[in-house]
């Protein structure tokens, strides 16, 4: 693993898991284009520390308040939006250990380039045609569990975390910065559980230190960045240029693939 390489993946990991355009298939994608050797666990596991570290750190005034609120205060509205991301963690947390061996299976090219073109359909149809009723606050329960459930979907590559629950939420008529925030909050304890799951896995395996460090603080860095750059974006336009993206994206992926088949 080379500086370069670490500083690509981390920028690729840092704007892929905030922004709804599947960081896992672009995390795939990368090394089969550029003709890369797997990065390996550890260096998974750098990647999601670092998008853990932004989310954490960017909202850390939020999650002091929600924390505090859900401990003393948990009828309030600060109180119950921390109890509705604990629920709606719950259902990928447990999918995400129990299907975790079957991911190398959806690993293919061709499949995440249809399912880029297919989810980004989706997002763009659930996006223009969802209303704006719902605030964070409002969200509630059963919306909530239907987000987090969602985020099962993300197992295969071009899916995406983000992009599956945005679509849920947006198809449930929540705001559009609303429920990108919803999905930030939520993330935040997904893909630190992630790292730290996969990082079991490490304990033995050789780690460069300084790509390893490199990945952690590019991911984080353009991680927040993203998270920055979504939630100013959205409050005026919507998510229609993210489907864009993944359509071209997908379709130079299957073309490609086929191509050079």
């Amino acid at each position: 693993m080379t500086i370069l390489q670490a500083i690509v993946y981390g920028i690729v990991q840092g704007i892929g898991e905030f922004l709804p355009i599947s960081s896992t298939a672009h995390l795939v994608l990368v090394p089969w284009l550029f003709g890369w050797g797997d990065p390996g666990v550890a260096f998974d596991v750098a990647l999601h520390l670092g998008t853990a570290a932004a989310v954490i750190l960017f909202f850390w005034k939020d999650w002091i308040r929600l924390i505090k609120a859900g401990l003393s205060k948990p009828k309030s509205t600060d109180g119950r939006l921390f109890w509705l991301i604990v629920v709606a963690t719950v259902p990928g947390a447990l999918f995400g250990v129990v299907l975790d061996k079957y991911m190398e299976g959806f690993r293919n090219a061709a499949l995440i380039g249809v399912m880029l073109i297919v989810m980004g359909i989706v997002l763009y149809y659930a996006d223009k045609l969802g209303s704006n009723e719902v605030n964070l606050e409002g969200i509630g329960l059963k919306r909530s569990i239907l987000v987090g459930i969602s985020q099962v979907l993300a197992i295969v590559p071009g899916v995406s975390r983000s992009g599956i629950t945005i679509t849920i939420g947006r198809a449930m008529g929540v705001e559009k910065e609303s429920i990108a925030k919803f999905t930030f909050l939520l993330s935040a304890p997904i893909i630190l559980g992630d790292g730290l799951y996969h990082a079991i896995k490490i304990k033995d395996a050789p780690v460069q230190a300084v790509p390893f460090i490199v990945a952690i603080l590019t991911a984080g860095i353009v991680g927040a960045a993203a998270i920055k750059f979504l939630l100013n974006y959205v409050k005026k336009k919507g998510y229609g240029i993210f489907a864009i993206y993944r359509f071209v994206v997908g379709a130079a992926v299957i073309a490609i693939y086929f191509i050079t088949k």
